[in-house]
């Protein structure tokens, strides 16, 4: 399992990816989708999704929508447009941070290749 340390700074872009891949989704729906595509090595507290959700609302990042389903009310999150360039940019910002944390922890590490 992936420790929530490491989750922490990633949740945002996550969240976006999804929301930019599916059109429209609900927390627990997000939070199954993340345990499914990682195989089980990331599961989702709604303690952790909610504030993020509620942080890109504000943002002008997300709308919501409500709608009853089996006699519950489901708050269904969808990207807005300044939402949807925001998306590319935090997925483009994270697959940068993973290539240079590739290139760092890689065993065959040289100074000779920095030039310190």
């Amino acid at each position: 399992m992936i420790s929530k340390e490491l989750l922490k700074g990633s949740l945002k872009s996550i969240v976006l990816k999804l929301l930019s891949e599916n059109n429209r989704m609900y927390g627990y729906e997000i939070t199954q989708k993340v345990e499914l595509l990682s195989q089980g090595k990331i599961k989702l507290t709604f303690g952790a999704l909610y504030p993020i959700l509620h942080k890109l609302e504000t943002e002008g990042a997300v709308i919501t929508e409500s709608e009853i389903t089996n006699g519950r009310t489901r708050i269904y999150y969808r990207l807005t447009p300044v939402g949807k360039s925001f998306a590319d940019e935090k997925v483009k910002e994270l697959q940068e941070f993973i290539e240079m944390l590739g290139i760092l922890i890689k065993p065959n590490y040289s100074l000779d290749i920095c030039k310190l």
